[in-house]
């Protein structure tokens, strides 16, 4: 997938009113996500989508695991789109459908191995292809 179409897509689903704006939310989830998980799992992850895309997953604390709940991930998220937190947690389930259509099945098990269950929400599509929100 390129890098126009990730981000068409996130903008679409979101749905947000420019570019700019699912640009911010996919590069405020994933350099959130980046933090989060230890080792280079999001490295491996990059490799499968476009390199701007990527650049979000090399995040300066890739391999940190630093530990946070899923609210502090929506927290964070908020913070760094300058957004609300239901918007912050919206985002983040489009752009997380949107990136796991442009990788490999084993790469999301791989990133999803490493977060607690209260991260699967995140991660699970309704049967209408949009993510169920559980929050």
């Amino acid at each position: 997938m390129q890098q126009d179409k990730f981000i068409g897509q996130v903008q679409n689903r979101a749905p947000l009113s420019s570019r700019s704006d699912a640009e911010l939310a996919t590069r405020a989830t994933l350099k959130t996500l980046a933090g989060r998980l230890a080792g280079c799992e999001l490295l491996n992850s990059a490799t499968q989508v476009p390199r701007g895309i990527a650049e979000y997953l090399r995040h300066e604390y890739t391999g940190s695991g630093e530990r946070f709940s899923l609210n502090e991930f929506f927290g964070r998220v908020s913070r760094r789109e300058s957004v609300e937190v239901p918007d912050a947690v919206h985002y983040p389930h489009v752009v997380m459908e949107v990136l796991s259509e442009g990788i490999s099945s084993g790469e999301i098990n791989n990133i999803c191995s490493q977060l607690p269950l209260e991260f699967d929400p995140l991660f699970e599509v309704s049967s209408r292809g949009r993510i169920r929100v559980n929050t």
